[in-house]
């Protein structure tokens, strides 16, 4: 902790100092996501800059720190020695980062899973804003394995995300509702859920929390992916083009404005995704993180 103050102390007097971290920080997401572009994308940076945040560290340290690996990138010896290194500290300094901005500046940083952000996730947010008015609240937008690691790196305070809790025990994690999955049917014909036989759908890829969370379920149901796409929006749409039936969070059904008289609701057979409020063990005691579970537990249930 007191390397940590240290550092806090020269950021506010050196400017050379963040122009470091920021290079840091550069490397660890190089680190994590392997490729420039994925890294970039997530930094909201271009691929250029995250290349010379790379080369001035490596003009710092004298030394190469990562090494291109087909279209990948992976780190050096001296690469994952650094990182190795640096991450705890960074972690440590974003953590106070955090109870200094929660305390001060009454700011509230949230990951939002996008299937949540792009639904009825905007309008919930917005009664839970009126209960608490002298909150500025900042909302980024990605999937839930990217708003889980920006989670446990500092960089959002809590989230809002989809899928189950069981490889995340490094956080901590409660369930705020269970949304009932449906089917879209192709092209809005109606259907019936077969009594026989499997039902062959559209739906989210592997990569998906929800699709981790639910998929022993699915094969229980006889509903076999046929097609998996990385959003539930575009599936959602292929279905309702009539390229075949899309499974879909019911939030998003309705967001499409499919009539609800079309869809198959699988909440009514047990399948539904579970939306969870996730925080850092370290910051789900500060009374701003606690008063938002409470008021958007309040909300959804």
């Amino acid at each position: 902790m007191h390397v940590t103050l240290e550092l806090m102390n020269l950021w506010n007097k050196c400017p050379w100092i963040e122009y470091m971290i920021e290079n840091l920080e550069t490397l660890l997401t190089l680190a994590r996501t392997g490729t420039m572009m994925e890294a970039s994308t997530e930094l909201r940076i271009t691929q250029s800059a995250v290349s010379k945040r790379i080369s001035a560290l490596e003009r710092y340290y004298n030394r190469k720190l990562i090494q291109k690996k087909g279209r990948r990138v992976e780190l050096t010896q001296h690469g994952q020695h650094l990182v190795d290194k640096i991450s705890p500290v960074l972690s440590e300094l974003r953590d106070l980062f955090i109870h200094d901005v929660a305390s001060g500046k009454g700011e509230l940083v949230i990951g939002v899973s996008d299937a949540i952000l792009s639904s009825w996730g905007p309008e919930v947010f917005y009664q839970v804003r009126t209960d608490m008015p002298e909150v500025s609240f900042v909302f980024h937008t990605h999937r839930t394995p990217v708003v889980l690691d920006r989670i446990r790196s500092g960089e959002f305070m809590v989230g809002v995300c989809t899928g189950s809790d069981t490889l995340d025990t490094d956080l901590q994690s409660e369930v705020l509702t269970m949304e009932p999955m449906v089917i879209i049917p192709s092209g809005l014909e109606p259907i019936t859920f077969p009594s026989r036989g499997e039902l062959s759908v559209i739906t989210i890829e592997d990569y998906s929390g929800a699709w981790r969370s639910f998929q022993d379920e699915v094969r229980k149901l006889r509903i076999k992916r046929e097609v998996s796409l990385e959003s539930f929006f575009s599936v959602a749409q292929m279905a309702i083009a009539g390229f075949g039936h899309g499974m879909v969070p019911i939030g998003v059904a309705k967001t499409l404005k499919v009539p609800e008289s079309c869809l198959i609701n699988l909440g009514e057979k047990g399948l539904h995704r579970p939306v969870r409020f996730v925080a850092r063990k370290s910051t789900y005691s500060l009374p701003i993180v606690s008063n938002f579970y409470q008021s958007l537990s309040e909300k959804l249930n």
